[in-house]
């Protein structure tokens, strides 16, 4: 394993010169993990892992259940992408699960040396509030869409959210670079599996969608509707 080279695809460290890595790195202030199976559930609400992790490849999925065990899907994260929590500094990840959506690489810092690096590198600092800052932006519009819109709005959201982070744009549609069954989408939007194929048979049949095995595909049309041009960039 290349520690440098992971090192430098972590969103934090992605402005920071090679030899300054080389220099967090031979500090010795971060562990790397061995790889983790899809579908693992690395925290629970009882279990919450304390300082930070950064996923250096792969994808997770964070969610809570609601009072009937239903599943909702909080948000996904993929490589560069921070979770944790600190006494001082936190992600909002503390009581939620968190399992792994595909074979998933991460690494951590304690709370000592993440304190330390800070001090060192303030710079990072800025740029770990402005993540910070937009995961809890990109929170509130998923609460705002649950509780202000029906559930053709809700996923039509969704799907353009998905789009933004994950879609490879292919003769006008996006397509999400993710395993996306109706039961996962249900568990996205805290519905029902049956509402959620209800609701996308029509999509399909307007054009808005195409689907196949486990495969979405959004027109950039509704794309560019629900998130601006700069945000897909």
């Amino acid at each position: 394993m290349n520690k440098l080279w992971y090192l430098s695809q972590i969103s934090i460290f992605e402005e920071m010169s090679r030899e300054e890595i080389r220099e967090i790195d031979q500090l010795d202030t971060i562990h790397h993990f061995n790889w983790i199976a899809k579908n693992t559930l690395i925290q629970t609400p009882e279990s919450t892992r304390e300082g930070f992790y950064f996923v250096k490849e792969g994808k997770l999925r964070l969610y809570k259940l609601n009072d009937s065990g239903k599943q909702f899907t909080l948000g996904i994260l993929t490589r560069g992408n921070i979770f944790g929590e600190l006494n001082s500094f936190a992600f909002g990840t503390r009581g939620v699960y968190i399992e792994t959506m595909e074979s998933s690489l991460l690494c951590s810092m304690s709370e000592p040396q993440f304190e330390r690096l800070m001090i060192n590198r303030p710079q990072l600092a800025l740029k770990f509030l402005k993540a910070l800052s937009d995961r809890l932006k990109e929170r509130e519009d998923q609460l705002e869409q649950l509780a202000l819109h029906g559930l053709r709005k809700r996923m039509l959201h969704l799907l353009s959210t998905l789009s933004a982070k994950f879609g490879v744009i292919q003769d006008g549609y996006a397509l999400i670079d993710l395993p996306l069954s109706h039961q996962e989408i249900a568990n996205m939007l805290g519905a029902s599996r049956e509402a959620v194929s209800s609701v996308m048979s029509m999509l399909a049949k307007e054009g808005v969608v195409k689907t196949s095995r486990l495969s979405v595909q959004l027109a950039v049309s509704i794309l560019e509707e629900n998130i601006p041009r700069n945000s897909t960039q």
